[in-house]
């Protein structure tokens, strides 16, 4: 059986993002993928190639005033040298991303990452989730306790450090992890077969 490759190509501006992109590193690694995490921020000519040979691409950002971090922003305009030679057409996709407001406008940073994998030619992978804390038997410790199907949204109070990154946020991007480490494993089982 092939290990399929997973990268996460992610910013974080005081660490709440880094919590959840650990999260999902734990979820696709325990469904078996070989997972890089990778600041990109930081992002080094290594890591470039590493995403350059991945299977899939889990993009996450804060959302910053609407949108993805700028310095997210940065890194996927750099990805037009990849967008030219085509280097990522047809590898799997998904994101997430965390603020501070239940919404505040999460929506359109995971718009944002689909419109730059459909960029790509890659293929987006949702979160596979029904949404939970939508009834009177709900609890906010549900796993997508903010109802995204597009990806992982997670909220955390602006007090707080990241710690305060909720449990139920953390295990739904453990989920993002998995689902999208098994959708690599079937996407690459099926390349090999043909």
């Amino acid at each position: 059986m092939t290990t399929p490759v997973v990268s996460i190509a992610y910013h974080s501006g005081f660490g709440h993002t880094a919590v959840l992109a650990e999260a999902v590193r734990t979820g696709a690694t325990e469904a078996g993928a070989t997972v890089n995490l990778i600041n990109v921020a930081e992002i080094t000519e290594a890591q470039w190639e590493q995403l350059d040979a991945s299977d899939a691409i889990v993009f996450g950002s804060p959302t910053y005033m609407g949108t993805a971090s700028g310095a997210f922003h940065v890194f996927a305009e750099a990805t037009s040298k990849r967008w030219f030679t085509r280097a990522w057409q047809d590898k799997l996709a998904a994101g997430f991303t965390n603020s501070a407001s239940k919404s505040g406008d999460k929506l359109h940073t995971l718009q944002f990452f689909t419109v730059l994998a459909a960029q790509h030619g890659m293929h987006w992978v949702g979160l596979g989730a029904m949404p939970g804390w939508n009834s009177s038997t709900a609890s906010e410790n549900d796993i997508n306790r903010l109802g995204f199907f597009l990806g992982a949204g997670a909220q955390t109070n602006n007090d707080q450090g990241p710690e305060g990154v909720h449990k139920a946020d953390i295990a739904t991007a453990e989920l993002l992890g998995r689902r999208i480490a098994e959708q690599a494993r079937v996407y690459v089982a099926g390349r090999a077969a043909l």
